[in-house]
This record gives structure tokens, sequence and C-alpha cells, in this order.
């Protein structure tokens, strides 16, 4: 786990405890909507902690950090819930307990993907992911968005207005990023793969086009872009058949 504010934690944990003690023994319909918010901050809490804290799955995200977008996840949902349908229901509290669990796991899981690096995948297609954990399109998904996107530029005469929005994000934990990379490069590819890769992509240096990696790497001949294009779908390939998907699942 990373390291977060202790203090404050224990001054949270503290206010919690004394805030849900003043909103106990009522009956689901008797709560008001301060109330409920104030009695399932503790299950914000055990959501929050069955998220992985380490560097590569939550970046810059500490637990403290996922606690406060479950909360601001359970906020939101309580201002969507209709209690008519939860007292109705067979199990109040398991039914109160879906509705908002489903909300604060969404809530922190984008919070994760907006803060945790520069590589973007729909949040549909990360849902879809995660349910099939063990798909090797979720690794093929990685490296391809990570190393072959970057090579598709606009078609000559084509109007891409994708291409003329300047990419304003900042990328949070780069560095990170780039050494999980580069051991997983290490371990899978040979070194002119590696290197391709690696300059291609700028893993601990400035990118570089097919051209520049060509004249580095010495490969001869005037199409020597080209060899270096088919170098790197290569490596992609090679790391695609090679990595685990549980190496991978983390960043996704």
């Amino acid at each position: 786990m990373k390291k977060y504010n202790v203090q404050n934690y224990i001054r949270y944990k503290e206010d919690v405890k004394k805030a849900t003690s003043k909103v106990e023994g009522k009956f689901w319909d008797e709560y008001t909507r301060d109330e409920l918010i104030l009695k399932f901050l503790p299950f914000v809490e055990n959501i929050a902690r069955k998220f992985s804290t380490s560097d590569q799955a939550s970046g810059v995200l500490s637990i403290n950090d996922l606690i406060q977008e479950g909360n601001a996840g359970l906020v939101k949902a309580i201002g969507k819930l209709d209690i008519n349908k939860v007292t109705d229901s067979d199990d109040p509290e398991k039914t109160l307990k879906c509705f908002l669990a489903k909300r604060i796991k969404g809530a922190i899981r984008r919070a994760i993907d907006i803060n945790r690096g520069d590589i973007r995948i729909p949040e549909h297609k990360l849902n879809e992911i995660r349910k099939n954990p063990k798909d090797k399109k979720m690794v093929a998904m990685f490296f391809n968005s990570m190393f072959l996107s970057i090579d598709i530029p606009p078609r000559e005469g084509e109007e891409n207005f994708a291409y003329q929005i300047p990419d304003k994000s900042e990328p949070y934990n780069i560095n990170l990023m780039n050494t999980y990379l580069i051991g997983l490069l290490r371990k899978h590819l040979n070194e002119q793969e590696y290197e391709v890769l690696r300059m291609s992509y700028g893993l601990d240096c400035d990118k570089m086009t097919a051209k520049q990696i060509a004249e580095k790497l010495s490969i001869p001949g005037t199409s020597n872009y080209v060899r270096v294009s088919e170098i790197k779908r290569q490596a992609v390939s090679k790391l695609i058949d090679s990595v685990d998907p549980t190496q991978v699942l983390d960043y996704l």
C-alpha cells in the first residue's frame, strides 16, 4: 500500500464512528438523505479497500483518495434513490446495498481510470474486460493502444478533426508506466525489438520517428523505416502472445 496521511485517516474514522452512531435504529423510510449518507460511509470504505492500491493499479491514488471518490459516488447515488422501491422489496437492506455498491464502485473506477496514466480506453470496454480477466484480447488491446495506435496518422488529403484537437491531458503517472513497460519488454523481447518499442514510445528517451529509429539502430536501406514498422508489429505480437492477462489487468 502506498503512503497516505495516517492522522487524517484516523480522524476520519473517528468522525464516521460518531456520526453513524447517531443514525442507527431507524426504519429505512425514516432516514433523511443526509442520514442515509452517514449510515453508509463505512460501507464505502469496505468497497474501497477491495481495490488494489498498488502503483500500477491505482497510480497516484491512495486508499484515502479511493474512499473520498467512493463517498462522492455515494452522495450522487443517494440523490437518485427511490426509497419506496427499497421499502417494497423483500430485503430492503440488500436492495439498497446493491443499488449503492454499483454506483460507488463505478465512481472509484472512473477516478482510477482518469488519474492512473495517459492510456485511455473507453469505460464500456474496460468493464467488458473486467468481466473476462483471462481474455487474451485484453492483452492485445493494452499493447495495441500503447504502441500501434500512435502510428495511425490521417490519410493524405483526408480531414480528420480528431487530429486537429490539441491534447491537453496531463499524464499523471507516466514514469511508473514507462518503468513497468520496460520490465515487460526486457523480459519478452530481443534487443532490437526492445529498442524499437522503447524509442517509438519514448519510454526513457524522446519519442522518435521510424526513420530516426532506423538511423539510430543502423538498419540499412532506403526504406529502412518500413522495416522498423515491421519490427514494431512483430514485437507487439510477441508481447500479446507472451504476457499473461493478469500482468496488465491492474492497468486496465
